[in-house]
């Protein structure tokens, strides 16, 4: 059995002479990437009597998860969505969409992807010590936020899509989703924040940080690594996960590798993100080395900001945009435009309006800041699930009694292509340990803006 893993290593740490790097951690300090205040080590345990049932199939889970949420009593149903491109029918499948039955009220799920073909959830699930003490979602009910009602709905959101990759951040129940997910056969690896808000804060559940499940059935681990993200040569509080996986129908390899970098608005901020996400592609660069890569996360950067040009712009990774190609012809997303700025343009005019729509205290926020960016010429975009309209959504937007998180999740369809000429099949093998992975050799992959 492959086992779940923690926490694997920390960065160097800086050395303490060095003047610039003490200042830079001092602004990075300012900035709220750490604090003072005495921690409260509240450990991962408010789910430790969680039982279930023996051998329940997914829509049996959901009927089982239902119960758990209210019984008997009626409770407000979770956002009906559906994906941009319709499905094949098949006899399992109304209006391209199959139906799991939950106390007589039919919840919409996708049909699941076969064969080399990938489907990857990508969502902020919205820390619960974060979400009821520190966020300031002023138009959520107090009970909307509670843990009881929004765990359950954390679990058939991702569930009624069955995907085969699930990439979290704000995990700060990890134990839970390891519980639910793994009696669906789902393995999972979670590294939390070096400093986590949520050991602030009175009654958490923590500390919070970023999750990587797989279905285990379908895709084999072959390495990991994990990153405590730094700027300027400086560790800040943003984490990052990569995991090799393989497909044991083929045993062609891809990798995943999600992030959750540095929040909140302004100039100063936005420079520290895009030196984040420099790091990221460093780090991922070397573990994935030509492997087709997902690398998906809550950027916290609309479109316009630096890092998503860093991101399509840099020639180590030559990603696309999932969200923003879906809609292309393949032969447009295989030859862009030479120009960077042109390509990157085009790709942020086509980007969804918005992957969060919540009130806090400051007014209302309506934009797209989560990313699923893959590598073109080795995977194919075939879907992605579309996002609720406001009259959906509500005036009180999210999170709310129909949706546990202030983030939608992202659900995207791949088909995992075989290598090019100049390219080499990544998967003939057993794999190898993110250890032994490609180095980056700087100038000859091309630069990072």
């Amino acid at each position: 059995m492959e086992p779940t893993v923690p926490i694997k290593r920390a960065n160097k740490a800086p050395c303490k002479n060095d003047r610039k790097a003490y200042l830079q951690k001092v602004m990075l300090t300012r900035m709220g990437s750490f604090n003072s205040a005495p921690k409260i080590n509240n450990v991962d345990s408010q789910d430790d009597g969680l039982v279930l049932p023996a051998g329940l199939s997914t829509s049996a889970l959901l009927q089982h998860v239902q119960q758990l949420r209210g019984g008997d009593i009626e409770q407000p149903a979770l956002l009906t969505r559906g994906f941009l491109k319709p499905l094949l029918r098949d006899e399992d499948i109304a209006d391209g969409l199959r139906c799991l039955q939950l106390n007589s009220v039919s919840r919409v799920c996708s049909a699941p992807v076969e064969g080399d073909d990938i489907r990857l959830l990508q969502w902020n699930i919205l820390s619960q010590t974060l979400g009821q003490h520190n966020d300031g979602f002023v138009r959520c009910p107090e009970e909307a936020l509670t843990w009881e009602h929004r765990k359950y709905l954390i679990v058939q959101e991702i569930l009624q899509n069955q995907p085969d990759v699930i990439c979290l951040q704000e995990v700060d129940h990890f134990k839970f989703l390891q519980t639910v997910l793994g009696s669906q056969n789902y393995a999972g690896i979670f590294f939390p924040k070096p400093d986590s808000p949520c050991l602030y804060i009175e009654q958490n559940n923590g500390p919070d940080g970023c999750a990587i499940f797989y279905k285990r059935d379908k895709l084999q681990l072959q390495g990991y690594d994990t990153r405590i993200l730094e700027v300027w040569r400086v560790q800040s509080n943003q984490v990052a996960i990569a995991a090799r996986l393989r497909m044991r129908s083929s045993g062609r390899e891809f990798c995943v590798a999600t992030t959750h970098l540095k929040a909140r608005h302004g100039a100063l901020l936005a420079k520290l993100r895009n030196e984040q996400g420099r790091d990221l592609i460093r780090f991922v660069k070397q573990f994935a080395g030509d492997t087709p890569l997902l690398l998906c996360g809550d950027f916290n950067a609309e479109p316009v900001e630096p890092i998503y040009a860093t991101i399509l712009g840099c020639d180590l990774l030559r990603l696309g945009s999932a969200y923003a190609d879906v809609k292309l012809e393949r032969e447009e997303v295989l030859h862009p435009s030479e120009d960077v700025v042109e390509f990157v343009s085009k790709s942020m005019k086509r980007e969804p309006p918005y992957t969060t729509w919540k009130i806090r205290e400051e007014g209302e926020e309506c934009h797209t800041i989560d990313y699923v960016f893959y590598t073109p010429d080795r995977l194919k975009i075939k879907n992605c699930l579309d996002f609720p309209v406001g009259e959906q959504i509500g005036k009180n937007r999210t999170p709310s009694f129909q949706y546990p998180s202030d983030h939608f999740s992202l659900v995207c369809d791949f088909e995992l292509l075989p290598p090019t000429e100049n390219g080499k099949e990544s998967g003939s093998g057993s794999g190898s340990d993110a250890e032994n992975e490609t180095e980056v050799e700087g100038s000859k992959h091309g630069s990072i803006q």
